[in-house]
Parts: C-alpha cells; structure tokens; sequence
C-alpha cells in the first residue's frame, strides 16, 4: 500500500479491460456469510455535513469508528456513537478489527486515496459523489474494486428515488421516439473571488495538514473549509463536479450512455484557482447498439436550453430534458411532463419494470451481506465520474477533447490531458 500512482504505461495496461467497457454490472464474486439481521460494522471518513446524512443512512448497523480531520465535528458525532473508536487520519482505520465497510464523505481531493486505501484492505465502500477528483483516478478506482471484488455505491441518492425509475421507463420504452438530443441544467453556483491573502490561524481543533491530504500546501482560510472547498480546483469540481452526477446519471441510465466521444466546454475566462460561475459543456456520445449518437448539452449558473427561450417548457428549475422523434420528456427529481401535452394526452404510461429502491444506502448494506449488486457500483459511477470531469477538463483547457476511452487519452488536447491525472506528494499515494 506504499506504491504510488502508476505509470501510464502500467496504469493503461491494468485498465484497458474497464476502459472497453468489460466490466458492467459486475457482481462481488466473494463468500458472503452474513444473516440479514446481522448487523454490518462500519467506519465512517467525514462525520458532519454530507458525511453526517450519510452517517445517518447506514446508522442502523454497528458504528464502529469515526474518523474526522475536525475535532469538534468529530465530538459532537462521538456523543452519538459513544463506543466508536475516534480517529483523525483516514489511513488508520484499517487497524480497527472487524470492520466490514467504509462510508467516505471528504472533499473530492480525499475521495480517492481514502477509497483505495479501504479497498486495498479488502472493505466494502460507499463514496459520495464525484468518485473521484480526476478522471485518471475514476479509473484506478473502478479497476480496484473490480479487483478486490467489494461491494461499491457512488453517492448519488437520487437514483434510489421513484421519479427517475419511471422517467427511465419512458425512455426506453420509445415514448418519446428515438432521443435525439438532451439538455441537462442546474442553476446553482460554485465559484469563488480570490485567493484570499489575510493570515487566518488554523482553529486549534482542525487538523489541516490531514483535511489538505493529496492537494498542495496552502495556510488554512475558512473560504476553504468547512463548506466552500468545492469552490476551488485544489480541492473540488465546482458546480459540474458537485451535482453532475446527479443530474447526469438520468441519461447515463436511460440511454446506456458511458464514454462520450468528444467534450467541449465554453465559459467565462479560466482561473487557474476558482471553479467559474457559468459553464456550457457539450458531449457527444458514439452509438450503442441500435442507439444512435447522441448529443447531451450540460448548462449551470443560469444558463439553460434555447427551448426555454422559445417558451416550448414550463418555468422548472433544475431538471433534463429528452428531445425525441415523437415528443420531450422533461423531468426533474421529482416530476417528469411529456411535451407538448397536447400531443399526449390520453398517453398511458407503461407498466413499472424497474422494482422500487429500498434506499440507496440500504441496497449497499444488502450488497455487502448478500453480494448482490448495486445499481451505482463504481464501475458505473467512474464511468459516469468520469465524463463529468472530462467537461471541467475541456473547460479548463479551452481545448476540443477527442476521448479515447479505451487509452485514456484526450486526443488533440494536451493541456486537457495534463488535467486527467495528478501526482501525490508528501508521502500520500493511490
């Protein structure tokens, strides 16, 4: 567990199999011997926020260990769970005995390491969304834990909800015809003004060298931590990277989207340290089967689909729209419209295929006693990680990105390239 981020040669040689596509749906292969009254003894990387929802989905089995970078976060979890054993570095959980699995709610930078340090441990793990911080690291992610065999969930709760059940039925089910297009928005904002320079002491309860982990050194400023980390490129993905996945995942499940073929990306000038405040990324992706190639169209921070300006929708706020041969489909997390409803009125909906979610923490802790599988697995959710930070990575480069799935390479687009992967210094490694 000391070796370091791979070579390209290494890494392309160890991952061409997930980079083809080869392992959809892959199922933990492992002797499961749990009752499903017995109880999972799980640790938890990030207790508060986020990490404190999630805590709060997996709190009906054994908390065995928490683990927080701020101790008083970490405090106020401890009187919760008051025999968990309480640690500040995420790399000594795996001395704890007995642990089963591991839920990891850190800043994006910390996705990675933490993940394959519990996979490499032979632990099950849930991480929240994106799966990683760079599309290099979506990869080794889903190769690990192809290898090791454990059950895996990306944290995109939003998949567990019935709307987004009923929208992938339509889809498929041709109600809209063949979709030839669809546009995916979100208003919210995730940038940040400068770097700040006044001198902020560390708060003596934080340890921030643990809470800055793989991202390079910098004084601790509250614009930072807790909440605005997401804000900057050290640490997040801006708005693309914070709710992507989600909005994004509706059309990668509907229509069997993966590895897109080209990403471009259009914006207000690139910062070097601050995600931007408005981005347009638009995807093609090649044909699946009988699907033909399909253009998805990403808009944030305002900026929506030309069918808003032509008054062809209602004044929804986040949400996806599929554009058909025989109608849309507009739908958020919780409604969903065929457009124009003239044209469907009458429409019977087709019979429910897709079962109801018992939760989505709830089918990860199934998983890890039955090994049955997941529905946002990591081999899933990297591929899905993955082209959602390949639209940051055009953005930022201000290149064309000709994608090459299979040799993770973004052909034609160097400076793109030098943003897929990053290298760990000061001792920390994937």
């Amino acid at each position: 567990m000391t070796r370091g981020i791979p070579s390209r040669r290494e890494f392309l040689k160890h991952s061409g199999a997930i980079g083809a596509g080869l392992l959809l749906g892959i199922a933990p292969s492992t002797a499961f011997t749990y009752q499903a009254n017995e109880k999972l003894s799980i640790g938890i990387v990030g207790v508060a926020n986020r990490g404190g929802d999630n805590l709060a989905g997996v709190s009906g089995q054994q908390i065995a260990a928490l683990c927080d970078v701020d101790e008083n976060y970490l405090g106020r979890a401890t009187h919760q769970y008051p025999d968990a054993k309480t640690l500040h570095d995420f790399r000594k959980l795996t001395d704890v005995k007995g642990l089963d699995a591991v839920v990891i709610s850190t800043p994006d930078h910390v996705h990675a390491p933490a993940t394959a340090w519990m996979l490499k441990a032979g632990l099950h793990v849930y991480c929240e969304k994106p799966l990683t911080h760079t599309v290099e690291e979506a990869r080794v992610i889903a190769r690990l834990a192809a290898e090791h065999k454990r059950v895996t969930q990306l944290g995109t709760q939003i998949h567990a909800g019935t709307n987004y059940r009923r929208v992938v039925e339509l889809v498929k089910g041709g109600a809209i015809g063949t979709v030839n297009e669809v546009h995916v928005w979100c208003d919210r904002v995730r940038t940040a003004g400068g770097r700040p320079f006044v001198k902020v002491d560390t708060p003596p309860t934080m340890h921030w060298d643990l809470w800055l982990g793989t991202a390079p050194p910098r004084p601790y400023h509250p614009c930072y931590a807790p909440a605005g980390w997401r804000n900057w490129w050290d640490f997040g993905n801006g708005t693309l990277g914070d709710m992507g996945c989600h909005h994004m995942d509706l059309p990668f499940w509907a229509l069997d989207l993966r590895h897109p073929a080209t990403v471009r990306a259009e914006g207000p000038p690139v910062d070097p340290q601050n995600a931007p405040d408005w981005m347009i990324v638009r995807y093609t992706f090649p044909t699946r089967g009988s699907l033909p190639a399909l253009p998805v169209n990403w808009y944030q921070g305002g900026k929506r689909p030309p069918q808003f300006a032509e008054s062809k929708l209602p004044k929804w706020g986040d949400g996806t729209l599929f554009v058909g041969s025989k109608g849309m489909l507009l739908c958020d997390y919780d409604r969903r419209v065929l457009l124009p409803e003239t044209d469907f009125k009458g429409f019977v909906p087709p019979a429910p295929t897709i079962p109801d979610s018992v939760g989505h923490h709830e089918e990860w802790i199934r998983a890890c006693k039955a090994g049955s599988p997941t529905t946002c697995n990591f081999d899933y959710g990297g591929a899905l990680t993955e082209a959602v930070l390949l639209g940051n990575a055009a953005y930022r480069s201000g290149e064309r990105i000709i994608w090459d799935a299979e040799k993770l390479e973004a052909k034609g687009a160097p400076i793109a390239q030098k943003l897929l992967r990053k290298n760990y210094d000061r001792g920390w490694n994937l």
